[in-house]
């Protein structure tokens, strides 16, 4: 049987942990298997943008996948980019294996705001099933409640649905 495996890189998974695993096997029917990955961050911090650079953390992560692998999710708590973009919250292969989220941003504290841990397993839980969208073929939606529609900034993820729209779910269903 296949699973998705989580990687909390360097955090502790039990704040949010349980609502994750949950919504991943709602959305995609597969139950998820935590693993302690061996990914060496250091190697993939950028000096000049003092962050870190996701591309290269998804390649360590997926250098050897575990045989029952159906996807990987990375979740960790540092602040991420790609080259061509400021920041990201997550990035994904598309139709690949791998995929990672941040907390950094998705966290209040970040934005000088009160700690609200319901909150960011709020936005971690649709931050990864967007990701994990992106593993299965799914690219962004126009419907801006829809959990795929792309997000710039935290209230994006806020305003839209930890769902997918009826058009993405049918797309899901048929990949």
């Amino acid at each position: 049987m296949p699973y998705i495996y989580i990687l909390p890189i360097e955090n502790d998974p039990s704040p949010w942990i349980e609502n994750l695993e949950k919504s991943i096997h709602r959305t995609f029917g597969y139950y998820s298997k935590l693993a302690s990955p061996d990914i060496c961050l250091e190697k993939t911090f950028d000096m000049k943008r003092m962050q870190y650079n996701s591309s290269q953390i998804l390649l360590q992560m997926i250098a050897s996948p575990p045989p029952d692998a159906e996807k990987i999710l990375g979740i960790v708590n540092i602040d991420l980019f790609i080259p061509i973009l400021t920041f990201v919250f997550g990035e994904a292969q598309l139709r690949g294996i791998g995929s990672i989220v941040s907390l950094h941003r998705l966290n209040n504290k970040f934005y000088g705001l009160p700690e609200d841990k319901e909150l960011l397993s709020e936005r971690l839980v649709k931050e990864a099933i967007h990701e994990l969208g992106h593993n299965f073929g799914l690219v962004h939606c126009a419907n801006q409640e829809c959990v795929m529609k792309s997000s710039t900034y935290v209230e994006d993820i806020d305003h839209k649905s930890v769902e997918m729209c009826d058009n993405c779910r049918r797309e899901l269903r048929s990949l």
